[in-house]
């Protein structure tokens, strides 16, 4: 079943001289429990495709449809309140409430809705992701490597549409590097979690059972891998 889709995704940037067109013609369909990896160099387009179809910017033109929503039509209000129930962002730094112990930083989509998470739900990503005995540890007394699994579990916790991550291991050294897109792979597996990778790394790339190409603005390649 197809989650996500978007149709003839341009995005411009400035006027007249200063004019950039950072997006063209972008045409893009996932289905439910894909793990797909956009790649492409520095300034190709990848990070505003994913600011666009994680509902945190609009494209000047086209359409982007997530779990049956045209979200490109969202007000501001509605696009945050879709984004946090919706839709997981995981990002290179890892966005964590310093004040708050890991497990208040991964339920906060919830807290903010006042929502009571699924206990059982939440013990399964915890346990998926290797983080069930550090609940009460503030951020700075996590590594790296633990602050993005509590931001990965944070973005799972609301049973997101799809998740996006963006260079999740940007940050992070080789070892750490592979136990986050490892851990994202079994997300995908255990959880049926659909996964959107932003990576300029081949080798990441790779892991994703399906690669999409994009090159100054336009998506070149489309490949299934398996």
């Amino acid at each position: 079943m197809e989650i996500l889709r978007c149709n003839d995704i341009e995005k411009v940037f400035g006027k007249g001289e200063n004019q950039v067109t950072a997006l063209n013609g972008i045409n893009l369909s996932i289905e439910t429990g894909e793990f797909v990896a956009i790649i492409g160099a520095s300034g190709s387009g990848k990070s505003t495709l994913l600011h666009i179809l994680g509902s945190v910017d609009k494209p000047t033109k086209g359409t982007v449809m997530i779990d049956g929503v045209d979200i490109s039509r969202l007000n501001a209000t509605n696009s945050a309140i879709f984004r946090r129930r919706k839709v997981g962002l995981v990002y290179q730094f890892y966005n964590l409430i310093p004040t708050l112990t890991a497990e208040k930083n991964i339920l906060m989509p919830m807290l903010l809705d006042k929502r009571k998470p699924d206990a059982e739900y939440f013990e399964t990503i915890v346990r998926t992701l290797g983080i069930a005995d550090k609940l009460e540890s503030l951020p700075s007394q996590l590594s790296g490597g633990q602050q993005q699994r509590v931001a990965i579990a944070r973005s799972l916790i609301y049973r997101p549409a799809i998740l996006f991550a963006d260079e999740p291991t940007g940050n992070l050294d080789q070892k750490n590097s592979k136990e986050i897109i490892d851990l994202l792979k079994l997300s995908n597996r255990t959880l049926k979690q659909t996964i959107l990778l932003i990576t300029h790394d081949e080798k990441i790339a790779l892991e994703a059972d399906r690669i999409v190409t994009i090159e100054d603005g336009k998506i070149v390649n489309d490949e299934k891998r398996r």
